[in-house]
């Protein structure tokens, strides 16, 4: 048998093949959760219904169905969706919450920091501002670093899950609170020297006497007798 009919174990992957890896993998993520979800999370909720506006305060969004996936329902709007799964969306300091039981049933919820409001479990829907980081906070949301309660919780919010969980995510960069104190002592000691050579340029001069304003004496000579007559 030739040498050339053997297959190379070392021979690199063509780019053609590189893409069909890739296209599974993305697919791959993409089956690993729901089709519903990330339109869930791209919604906008308590906003009043253009089918059902004015009728009362029911009219207003804050609900949605799993399974059609189009856009945020008031109760009204139910009647059109028997037989659906449908969830309801709460608000908690102007962020969309929703409890742990109902999503529970269709989502898996798991290492997702989960609070009480009005003795209820929650969870958020996507990522918060977060707030100014504190002293002794141990653990951290993996995606926006927002401080978690309890250690057994990775992420903040579905939202962080799933970015966080996604192959192509990558770690932003955290700023520890050293390399914010040597940043704030480096910028302290370049204050200093600039605030010293601000006050050695806005030092005093010595004063200097107006030249103009003086009088000048007037230099005696010889004096001049009147002649005689």
């Amino acid at each position: 048998m030739a040498i050339g009919d053997h297959e190379n174990p070392n021979q690199e992957i063509k780019p053609r093949n590189r893409r069909i890896m890739e296209a599974g993998e993305l697919e791959e993520e993409e089956n690993q959760w729901p089709s519903w979800l990330k339109p869930l999370l791209k919604e906008h909720f308590f906003g009043q219904c253009q089918f059902h506006h004015g009728h009362s305060s029911k009219s207003e969004c804050n609900m949605y169905c799993l399974d059609c996936t189009n856009n945020s329902l008031c109760s009204f709007c139910l009647a059109h969706h028997n037989g659906h799964r449908t969830i309801q969306i709460r608000r908690s300091s102007y962020h969309d919450v929703i409890r742990v039981n109902e999503i529970q049933k269709y989502l898996d919820i798991s290492s997702i920091q989960t609070f009480v409001i009005n003795s209820a479990k929650v969870v958020f829907l996507n990522e918060r501002p977060p707030p100014k980081p504190g002293k002794g906070v141990t653990n951290t949301c993996e995606v926006c670093y927002r401080s978690l309660q309890d250690d057994c919780f990775r992420f903040c919010s579905i939202g962080c899950k799933v970015v966080g969980t996604s192959k192509s995510f990558k770690k932003r960069v955290k700023h520890t609170q050293i390399e914010t104190e040597d940043s704030s002592n480096s910028s302290g000691i370049s204050g200093i020297e600039n605030n010293s050579s601000n006050l050695q340029s806005s030092s005093p001069s010595p004063p200097q006497l107006p030249t103009s304003g003086l009088k000048r004496k007037r230099r005696k000579g010889i004096p001049h007798r009147a002649p005689f007559r």
